[in-house]
């Protein structure tokens, strides 16, 4: 699977949403391909009191629910269609759910795709 078609699945779950007075979701919305072929997807949920969580940790919950934890591919989009590279938590989250997630390609820009290990430069797990 390419990343057009990762790129498709996220923008089809970036729907914002507001959830109440003091949470919204749907912001960002990524898409996950794993080693088997499959695609999790999830949606930012920001809450006001800022225990939210990022669309690239709902899909990873998905994904590890399904009992997989090895990432090929993953995207993150704005619910505009604009694409975002992962924050640092969750380039470090993935990273630690297999030691092969180092090599996710990650699509950071519309036209860049790079490693997840490059995302984490400096590997506190590194001796």
């Amino acid at each position: 699977m390419d990343f057009t078609m990762l790129y498709d699945k996220a923008v089809a779950v970036a729907r914002p949403r507001i959830l109440s007075d003091s949470a919204t979701s749907g912001g960002v919305g990524a898409a996950l391909l794993t080693e088997s072929g499959h695609v999790y997807t999830g949606i930012c949920i920001d809450a006001a009191c800022s225990v939210g969580f990022c669309a690239e940790h709902a899909a990873a919950a998905t994904m590890i629910t399904a009992g997989e934890n090895i990432v090929e591919k993953m995207i993150a989009v704005r619910s505009t269609g604009e694409i975002i590279p992962p924050c640092g938590r969750c380039r470090e989250f993935v990273s630690q759910l297999s030691d092969e997630n180092k090599h996710t390609n990650v699509m950071v820009a519309a036209d860049k795709v790079i490693d997840l290990e490059a995302l984490l430069p400096f590997d506190w797990r590194e001796k």
